[in-house]
């Protein structure tokens, strides 16, 4: 079931209503058969592994807590790895290593072949995985205990909101919120629909019209060649930007109707003056999750001639295991050692950069420093997207080649100037950026609700209508969920 589908229009407002209705007690009952039916819409045989997460974590978490031994402890721990990360396996990446091992048996003329079965991947399962981990992880490090009612658990887990596609809240923030459900408020409704209307607006209005010209150019990336290419590998990360936030921004806006607050997950990406301030800022729950159970979880060796180079390298194995965790694809992989790199790059070089600053007069929280320090960081990340979007690593490298040829100038810049759906997008995006620094600066849902009522209203139902009309037809699924 899609957030932008008529499915989910029907959908959201039987489970609010019908929620609020019945008794209190009731209420994660009929919140987790919701979830399975939302997340079953997808495939039946998926609510299984959802199942299995559940019951295994559940009951590993019980048995690490009661655990008399360390040995102890960690054995259950494994448990839980080896169930989660082996089913995450199973489905996502055997066939991503089977077909690798067979390239280079094949590449040195060797004998004999692994088997690709054709394995359909179910929807969310790196995001309920994580969730489900994280939360024995935390037991086993003494963070939280376990929790007792399985039901609640089970919630934790499947909460339709973030079931597909996040954000990857911890434990320690949902579950006390479903032990003590709040009562209905008109407040938390309106609240809870600007921001549904608002994460619509960004996925139907710009993501989706935005996705019509990059998705043609990287389809046929050899019929396009210079500002054609640039253009639609700039404007794909700012599709990739709008459609994942605009879900963010329902999922978000769905849990606060019902009386939950689900964390932010981006905090302006675009306006990031480093790569570090970048990653701190975009798919916040997940870069904190591997930040958390990944990075701090690496060891090195606690020498102060090679612990800094440990780090660093640790810090590029972290990046690469979360780009292989968006797919099982060498181009991921790519996508995330590249930025790893680029951050370990960036962390080695500051001193050096801020005392040059510091020589020249400059100061480091300037307009010009921080510019320059937006745009650099903008252009190795979307030159970096070209990885995470292209089809394979021929296509990537294709379309950097082609990047530079700017032989059909003139023709490309009529084309790009004649094409009205791609000019709507781009004078969206435009306003969307204006409104999110507006806000940043002065609360723009706060300054628009002091108006007058007539005012306000008519913001209201104008945005609304506005979205209304000009929705892309083509319905597009929402990237993140193929992750």
């Amino acid at each position: 079931m899609l957030f932008n589908s008529l499915e989910y229009v029907i959908f959201l407002p039987v489970v609010v209503v019908t929620y609020f209705i019945i008794p209190v007690k009731w209420r994660w009952t009929f919140l987790l058969v919701a979830s399975y039916f939302f997340y079953m819409c997808n495939k039946v045989e998926y609510g299984i592994l959802l199942l299995f997460t559940t019951l295994v974590d559940w009951f590993v978490a019980f048995q690490i807590a009661q655990a008399s031994t360390l040995k102890r402890k960690k054995a259950f721990l494994a448990i839980s790895l080896i169930a989660n990360l082996g089913m995450l396996a199973g489905f996502k990446y055997l066939n991503f290593f089977s077909e690798s091992i067979n390239f280079l048996l094949d590449s040195f003329q060797m004998q004999g072949s692994l088997p690709v079965f054709r394995i359909l991947l179910p929807v969310g399962i790196s995001f309920f995985v994580f969730k489900s981990l994280s939360y024995t992880i935390d037991v086993y490090r003494g963070i939280r205990a376990p929790e007792k009612h399985l039901g609640y658990y089970a919630l934790y887990v499947s909460f339709f909101p973030q079931l597909i596609a996040g954000p990857i809240d911890r434990s320690s923030s949902i579950l006390p919120q479903l032990h003590h459900p709040r009562d209905f408020s008109t407040a938390r409704l309106i609240s809870g629909l600007k921001l549904i209307v608002w994460g619509i607006f960004k996925k139907v209005i710009i993501a989706d019209r935005l996705g019509l010209y990059v998705d043609e150019i990287f389809a046929h990336p050899e019929a396009y060649t210079g500002l054609s290419v640039i253009l639609a590998t700039v404007l794909f990360a700012f599709q990739l930007y709008c459609d994942f936030a605009g879900y963010t921004d329902i999922a978000r806006g769905s849990a606060r109707i019902l009386g939950y607050d689900l964390m932010i997950n981006f905090n302006r990406p675009m306006v990031a003056k480093s790569l570090r301030d970048f990653w701190n800022r975009w798919h916040i729950s997940l870069t904190t999750w591997f930040r958390d159970y990944v990075l701090y979880a690496l060891p090195y060796v606690r020498n102060k001639k090679v612990i800094f180079s440990r780090l660093y390298f640790n810090l590029i194995i972290t990046y690469l295991l979360m780009g292989l965790w968006h797919g099982a694809d060498w181009n991921f992989v790519i996508f995330g050692f590249l930025n790893g790199v680029f951050l370990v790059i960036e962390t080695i070089t500051e001193k050096k950069r801020n005392w040059f600053l510091d020589r020249t007069g400059i100061s480091r929280h300037s307009i010009l420093n921080n510019l320059l320090g937006n745009v650099v960081t903008l252009i190795l990340i979307i030159f970096t997207l070209i990885f995470f979007k292209a089809d394979n690593l021929e296509e990537s490298l294709l379309i950097i080649s082609n990047s530079f040829d700017f032989s059909n100038l003139y023709a490309s810049l009529w084309k790009i100037l004649h094409d009205n759906e791609l000019l709507f997008g781009i004078v969206m995006l435009a306003t969307m950026l204006v409104a999110e620094h507006i806000h940043e600066k002065h609360d723009l849902v706060r300054l628009i609700a002091s108006r007058h009522i007539i005012i306000r209203w008519l913001v209201y139902i104008g945005f609304i209508f506005f979205v209304i009309i000009f929705w892309v037809q083509q319905k597009q699924e929402f990237i993140y969920f193929q992750f």
